[in-house]
């Protein structure tokens, strides 16, 4: 069977979700079902889901054996499964690990959904048509299958009940995680969205769908959750503190990218976007709602170190010397801050002329805060330190609100936004036109977004390399 890529499509160029044009679409879903050496479940698993998808799902489907270097005799069984059913396809990885699989598969898949499940079918099937169906409407970008929901009915082990829950913990404490199960091995994605999130993705085993959807919730994908019935295979070859070991060193690898901001997940943020919170509205300024509270959190937060350097540099020097001091400090802290979490600017691009024009926002600031102790020095001789502070409030309001319309105005206009946006495309699609550079050796993870394209489209192309597709 042979399969057509879709013409690719530079980084910045998707379309609002919409429903899939079925009618025009053979194969609508690939079901990817990753193996290593499971000679014994593999066959009945596959005729089973076969059995499944051929009575309820009423589109065109595909099954994908993605063997991972087996050593049985699995290969055989996929093969003799390849030509016995139409709808399986085999292919062979002579490298290990679950990510490389599905990112191969995935990658090479002509269909607009692509879906994977364990071959054990500790899920039940009646949960897949649920899983894809939001995806096929257009209404999530990816899918699902939740453990920990309140009404999924699972059975396993203690032991394996709490290993899943405190991972999850994990997640949500370390990485902000709002998805409930990571390491349910039932989920679904689009292919659009695929071909976009799967070069940021780094890892090639079972961290492989933790970072996928990390990343995906961050750059603003919605990811729709499905409560699943689950029964533990109590024969599962899953090596749990090896997996548990590694996937906690992709937390910290991940938590570190996210962290510096080294992840280009603004490049992603919009091409998905049909929020109704993005369209522009005559006499609405687009995204004031949401920039009016990051300021609000970030000034509020800079307003408090604002006040505890002024009370530390005032038991060593005089008022006005502790203001300009506090408030030099709490500037620059507060200018990349909102630069970053309001105005949504990533990288180091102009970061200096950034800083340059909010210390002018400083000054003006300074001025006002530092004529307001002026002022009460010549009202009141010597005030209290209460007093000062309560002055240093009420001017400091003003200076925020001054600042916000400033920082919005002329440090972060929307125009150099936008223009950031398009110029981020232009140059992605210069970038794919042109041949990509040699990759230094040990390349540092999330070095640049450039350097994780080119290192994983190299790492496509020897995967390509690596496995054979049986041809009908």
């Amino acid at each position: 069977m042979t399969t057509t890529q879709p013409p690719h499509l530079p980084l910045g160029s998707l379309p609002p979700r919409e429903h899939l044009r079925l009618g025009q679409i053979a194969t609508v879903l690939d079901v990817v079902i990753p193996v290593y050496n499971e000679e014994s479940d593999l066959e009945p698993c596959v005729r089973r889901l076969h059995d499944h998808l051929a009575r309820t799902f009423p589109y065109g489907f595909r099954i994908t054996i993605a063997d991972n270097a087996s050593t049985d005799r699995t290969p055989d069984v996929a093969a003799r499964l390849d030509d016995a059913i139409h709808e399986v396809t085999a292919v062979r990885l002579e490298q290990k690990g679950r990510g490389r699989a599905l990112r191969t598969v995935w990658s090479h898949s002509d269909a607009p959904v692509l879906a994977y499940m364990d071959v054990d079918l500790s899920t039940d099937l009646n949960a897949l048509l649920p899983l894809v169906a939001p995806l096929i409407s257009g209404h999530s970008d990816l899918a699902i299958g939740s453990r920990l929901s309140r009404s999924s009915r699972v059975v396993r082990g203690p032991k394996r009940e709490f290993i899943s829950r405190t991972y999850n913990l994990i997640l949500r404490g370390s990485l902000a995680a709002r998805f409930s199960d990571a390491q349910c091995g039932f989920k679904a994605i689009r292919g659009d969205v695929a071909e976009r999130l799967l070069p940021m993705v780094e890892d090639t085993g079972w961290f492989f769908d933790t970072e996928m959807l990390v990343l995906a919730e961050r750059a603003g994908l919605r990811i729709h959750e499905v409560p699943v019935d689950w029964v533990d295979d109590p024969h599962s070859t899953v090596h749990i503190v090896r997996t548990a070991t590694d996937d906690l060193k992709g937390v910290w690898r991940v938590g570190r990218a996210l962290a510096t901001g080294a992840l280009p997940l603004d490049r992603l943020a919009r091409p998905f976007g049909d929020d109704p919170r993005d369209r522009e509205l005559s006499g609405v300024p687009g995204g004031l709602a949401r920039q009016l509270v990051g300021f609000c959190v970030v000034g509020g937060l800079s307003t408090l170190l604002y006040l505890a350097l002024y009370s530390l540099f005032r038991l060593g020097v005089g008022p006005q010397l502790a203001n300009a001091g506090a408030l030099l400090v709490s500037a620059v802290a507060n200018t990349a801050a909102n630069r970053r979490l309001t105005f949504g600017v990533r990288g180091r691009d102009r970061a200096v002329r950034h800083q340059a024009q909010g210390l002018v926002v400083f000054a003006i600031g300074l001025v006002l805060t530092s004529g307001s102790l002026a002022a009460l020095d010549a009202a009141s001789g010597t005030p209290s330190h209460g007093t000062e502070l309560a002055v240093l409030v009420a001017a400091n309001l003003a200076a925020t609100v001054l600042r916000f319309l400033l920082f919005r105005a002329w440090v972060f206009p929307d125009r150099e936004r936008r223009n950031d946006l398009v110029g981020i495309d232009a140059a992605d699609a210069v970038d794919e036109s042109q041949p990509q550079p040699e990759a230094q050796p040990q390349p540092q993870p999330y070095a640049s977004h450039n350097d994780r394209n080119s290192r994983n489209s190299r790492n496509d192309r020897n995967d390509r390399n690596d496995f054979t597709r049986s041809a009908r």
